[in-house]
């Protein structure tokens, strides 16, 4: 009976987890930036602060450290960024559109060649 218990006690446990992984609240970066600047400003102790925004103290100092290091790499002349949504879209209409030039190009190209040897097979 003691070894049913603990066998039913883990998969409790492991659902318990579970739940919890997917209930999880995320962040956006603008609601971090939010929480760390109010660490930063000091009005009140990290303690409290995570507290109210229901975050642990570890995570908040990650976000803390995060933060910190992006603003010293940008000051210190990093200037490389992530790409956002809409230049991503772009670049890849773009990519497409030569994709399909250069396609276009190729068979021309191949064209041109077999009518120039005139007996269907293209030399190289």
């Amino acid at each position: 009976m003691n070894k049913k218990s603990g066998t039913s006690k883990a998969a409790a446990d492991k659902l318990v987890k579970t739940i919890r992984r997917k209930t999880r609240q995320t962040y956006s970066s603008e609601e971090k930036i939010r929480i760390v600047l109010a660490g930063l400003r000091g009005e009140e102790t990290i303690s409290v602060l995570c507290r109210r925004e229901g975050i642990s103290e570890s995570l908040y100092y990650s976000w803390s450290k995060e933060f910190l290091e992006a603003g010293k790499r940008r000051l210190s002349g990093d200037t490389a960024r992530q790409a956002t949504s809409p230049e991503v879209k772009e670049l890849r209409s773009e990519a497409t559109t030569l994709k399909e030039c250069v396609a276009d190009l190729t068979l021309e190209n191949r064209l041109l060649k077999k009518s120039m040897t005139g007996a269907g097979e293209f030399e190289e």
